[in-house]
């Protein structure tokens, strides 16, 4: 990578963007984070007093400085408003899914509790699988690990309690059903949730994940940004407009930030109340 002759933040910041870029673009990866990378790049000028505020914050620790950048480029690269939507539309297909689920599972045991009446009560029959041990054994005949290590094992279980120590099938698809139908969905990671905590996908859904992820790299997580790092929401405005490619004529304004904070702490209160 060749350096900069600038010697100030600035000039190791973008040095630094420089290395992020080169690496991604030879190892073919983070097409997304490389697209924010030439906004910063291009926009320099933009940055010079949010980049003299680094280095009053941070000094030259290069270790600090490429983590925080890190968490400015993932944050805009996976959570703008674009791909908020895009998650959001995840979320609510895993609720119809959980839906379709319940509703096909309900039908399901329905249908093979009646089968096995059929079976029970008249002179027909059929099909091979008619209890877990039979579907276990249909599912895992091309399984190889299962062939190869555990089913030696499980035949011997199977043979050792008989039917009545066991679920029918039934009993299981609507097991499956009911934790459809009753399960939560949750983030499962705290960027995730806070990427999609506001109603509609929106800018301060990006600010929430990048407050959190910056949150994850503090030294209370193991990572390098001192804790209780806190840029000024001016240069916080000015970056997020850079790496977002808002309109210079329409910047965010450190009002926005200052608004978004102020109902972070507010939501933090009612949590602990």
């Amino acid at each position: 990578m060749k350096r900069s002759a600038d010697n100030s933040v600035r000039g190791q910041c973008e040095d630094i963007l420089r290395g992020e870029l080169s690496y991604n673009l030879e190892h073919k990866i983070l097409a997304s984070e490389n697209t924010i990378t030439n906004r910063l790049l291009m926009r320099s000028q933009e940055l010079q007093r949010a980049y003299a505020e680094l280095e009053d914050k941070l000094g030259n620790d290069s270790r600090a400085l490429t983590t925080f950048l890190r968490t400015l480029l993932s944050s805009a690269a996976f959570w703008c408003p674009e791909k908020n939507a895009e998650a959001r539309k995840d979320r609510k297909r895993l609720e119809d899914v959980n839906e379709e689920i319940a509703s096909l599972a309900s039908r399901l045991a329905n249908l093979l509790d009646e089968r096995s009446v059929l079976h029970n009560h008249t002179g027909f029959s059929c099909g091979e699988v008619y209890d877990l041990c039979s579907a276990t054994e249909a599912a895992t005949k091309d399984h190889h690990m299962f062939q190869s290590y555990p089913r030696t094992e499980f035949r011997q279980l199977f043979a050792q309690y008989d039917g009545k120590y066991w679920p029918s099938l039934s009993q299981v698809v609507r097991a499956v059903g009911q934790d459809a139908a009753s399960t939560e969905i949750y983030a499962t990671d705290p960027l995730t949730e806070a990427g999609t905590a506001g109603p509609r996908a929106s800018q301060a859904d990006f600010f929430r994940a990048w407050f959190a992820s910056i949150e994850e790299n503090s030294m209370r997580y193991s990572g390098f940004l001192p804790q209780g790092f806190r840029l000024s929401d001016e240069s916080m405005a000015t970056l997020a407009d850079c790496a977002l490619d808002n309109d210079p004529d329409k910047p965010t304004g450190a009002e926005y930030i200052k608004r978004l904070r102020q109902r972070a702490r507010e939501a933090q209160k009612g949590l602990e109340s």
